[in-house]
């Protein structure tokens, strides 16, 4: 007979991992699904077919450096602007703009390490139907095609991939809402041409929907003063059923057909995520490489705003026998992967990385946005973090039961409890009453510490730290142009702009020891 303890086991263990899960699960309502982000629904609403962008070949420009051309969507007549370079070490870079935009939409500072040097394009060929151009090395050619628009990169027969094949280009042009435009004679001024009536014409045509000038998810209510403005793009991929990158998620190294939400990329603190989820976590990487035996490609997407990746696949779901089963019947259908990027806001920036191998596809990267700093030699050995150690006795026992156990270790961390009431680059007066002494301490064992300091100020005008940054000007700033208040750790809270040189060169000054007592 069964003893009690062995009855009630799988009940106890049930019982448990629902408690767990409970407990430790994340709560999914705090993040937004593609369907709660209006601009997500809107462009994945739009399905595969007959794309209402053509280009418009007598606009066509071709200098030593770049090839422009401007596009129309035949269903609201707003132009847009194509620009294509061949960049040195195989790279081929498409920005797509408004021709011209109610007020310039933002382009990403900082992360190119200068502008890539260019190579000649030369043209092969042009007709009524597109323009061919050559890319230089290995036959590489780019085929531009009018109606619809599509732009193809060819390698002697083989196409590498191809960009709105399916027909998902979106482009959101900025607007004046009627009922707020302050010149009703605005839209006469610029004269007959379309491009230029683009703006103040089309709203009428076009169907406003939820979301489109303002939208709330929980507390929080996002304005957009200038209308909506995400973009879309979708490449694809022939030959390819592996693609990889986009992290950070957790979730298997080759990424999945996205049949539910897009995988997302918007930098959240999601401590408690789930395993095989396209959901976004810490960080935001907008870089896919594609794989198989033949050749390794990349998409470099530069844009910062909130994105989302579809990704589709003719294989997805077929087994290893079925694919053996198509091979023994002669099948012909080549694998295909196709992706479709989704941004919020900006311009269509996009790197295509050639390969062909993968390491080639890494320096083609590390070309773009620089290569991984040498980090100091002493930060190379172990590292003691936890949160928290909650005062300098904490400190003084775990680094001697370091010694005790003789386990090696060169730097300790602090979480931001050393803090005085969560104002960085400053530390609790009772829990850390002397700072410089338990320093040294630790320095005399050759170790070293780091203190925690987060992006976002605790708004108090007895901080010295925020009222520096906000008689500079240094946070950053609402719709209104007053300074943006959020809530973190602190409480009420500033954000410096990091974006900006001066705040960063600011901000690096207060770790000198004359700043950080």
């Amino acid at each position: 007979m069964a003893t009690f303890t062995e009855r009630m086991g799988p009940v106890l263990l049930l019982w448990l991992a629902v408690c767990l899960s409970g407990t430790w699960a994340v709560d999914k309502g705090n993040f937004k699904t593609c369907d709660q982000s209006a601009f997500c629904k809107r462009q994945r609403a739009v399905k595969p077919g007959e794309s209402p962008y053509r280009a418009l070949l007598e606009t066509m420009e071709l200098t030593n450096t770049r090839l422009t051309l401007q596009l129309i969507n035949d269903n609201n007549k707003v132009r847009l602007l194509l620009e294509l370079y061949r960049l040195q070490g195989n790279i081929t870079r498409v920005k797509i703009n408004e021709l011209k935009p109610l007020k310039p939409r933002y382009e990403v500072p900082d992360v190119l390490i200068r502008e890539p040097p260019t190579e000649p394009l030369s043209l092969l060929s042009q007709d009524e139907n597109g323009v061919v151009l050559s890319l230089g090395a290995e036959s590489q050619r780019v085929i531009v095609s009018a109606r619809p628009f599509r732009l193809d990169i060819v390698e002697g027969r083989e196409v590498l991939m191809s960009l709105n094949s399916r027909g998902l280009l979106g482009f959101e042009h900025l607007r004046m809402r009627k009922d707020t435009q302050a010149d009703p004679e605005a839209e006469n001024k610029e004269g007959t041409d379309p491009a230029n009536q683009a703006e103040t014409t089309t709203e009428e045509e076009e169907k406003v929907e939820d979301g489109m000038w303002e939208e709330t998810f929980k507390s929080h209510t996002d304005s957009k003063p200038n209308g909506p403005s995400a973009i879309s793009l979708d490449f694809s991929l022939p030959g390819v059923e592996h693609v990889y990158g986009i992290p950070e998620h957790a979730d298997t190294l080759k990424l999945k057909t996205t049949d539910g939400d897009p995988y997302r990329l918007y930098n959240l603190d999601v401590f408690q995520y789930e395993l095989y989820n396209p959901m976004a976590l810490y960080g935001g990487v907008p870089v896919m490489l594609a794989h198989n035996v033949q050749r390794t490609t990349g998409i470099f997407w530069l844009n910062v705003a909130e994105t989302w990746v579809d990704i589709s696949s003719n294989t997805a779901g077929k087994t290893v026998f079925g694919k053996m089963l198509d091979y023994v019947q002669g099948s012909s259908e080549t694998p295909q992967t196709d992706v479709r990027w989704i941004s919020e806001s900006g311009i269509i920036d996009v790197f295509l990385m050639l390969g062909p191998t993968p390491r080639d596809v890494f320096s083609q990267y590390a070309s773009l946005t620089g290569t991984q700093a040498f980090p100091p030699l002493a930060s190379l050995g172990y590292h003691q973090c936890r949160w928290n150690y909650n005062d300098q006795e904490d400190v003084r026992s775990v680094d001697a039961g370091f010694d005790e156990h003789d386990i090696p270790y060169d730097f300790i961390w602090l979480d931001i409890e050393h803090t005085d009431g969560k104002r960085y680059f400053t530390w609790d007066p009772h829990k850390f009453a002397s700072p410089k002494e338990m320093l040294q301490g630790l320095l005399d064992k050759k170790r070293k510490m780091v203190a925690i300091v987060d992006p976002h100020i605790k708004v108090d005008t007895n901080y010295k730290i925020h009222n520096e940054i906000r008689s500079l000007g240094f946070y950053v700033k609402n719709k209104d142009g007053a300074d943006y208040e959020g809530w973190c750790w602190p409480g009420s809270a500033g954000y410096p702009d990091f974006t900006r040189p001066d705040m960063r060169a600011w901000w690096a000054s207060q770790f000198a020891y004359d700043q950080y007592e």
